[in-house]
């Protein structure tokens, strides 16, 4: 079971590493628009090569290895839950930066970069939550009307 939560862990971080490098890429697109630039005829973008090749297969490999983490453990606390229900916003972010791309491709500029810096600090506060939620595996809250 450890290796599987090993590789969770070693493919979260690529995953989180190519979530930030894309919209950091992205933001700066269309500032200075030459020939250096613009991928050649053919040739996708950094950014989509980044999102298609790296970022998104270490996303599904990290999620897969969390949920047979998940099955092995048997575990149904309230923070697991809480968890993953951050991790699906984050795969939701995932695949915005996607539509994010394709705006870039089609030249269509207006508000990427201020929507990359919004999904930097999305990704930030996700990213902060779901750790915490790890470290301190936080009870079902007072008042909450269900339980687990």
């Amino acid at each position: 079971m450890l290796w599987v939560l090993s590789l969770h862990i070693i493919f979260l971080t690529i995953w989180v590493a190519g979530a930030y490098y894309v919209p950091v890429v992205l933001s700066g697109a269309g500032r200075h628009e030459n020939k250096f630039t613009d991928p050649p005829a053919g040739i996708d973008s950094m950014a989509r090569f980044v999102y298609t090749h790296i970022a998104t297969p270490a996303a599904l490999i990290s999620i897969t290895a969390g949920s047979v983490v998940f099955w092995l453990n048997q575990t149904t606390e309230f923070w697991l839950i809480a968890k993953l229900t951050l991790v699906t916003v984050m795969a939701a972010c995932q695949a915005s930066m996607g539509l994010l791309i394709i705006r870039v491709e089609r030249k269509e500029y207006g508000k990427v970069r201020a929507l990359s810096y919004a999904l930097i600090v999305l990704l930030s506060l996700l990213i902060a939550a779901i750790l915490w939620m790890v470290l301190a595996k936080p009870s079902v809250p007072e008042g909450v009307p269900w339980t687990l």
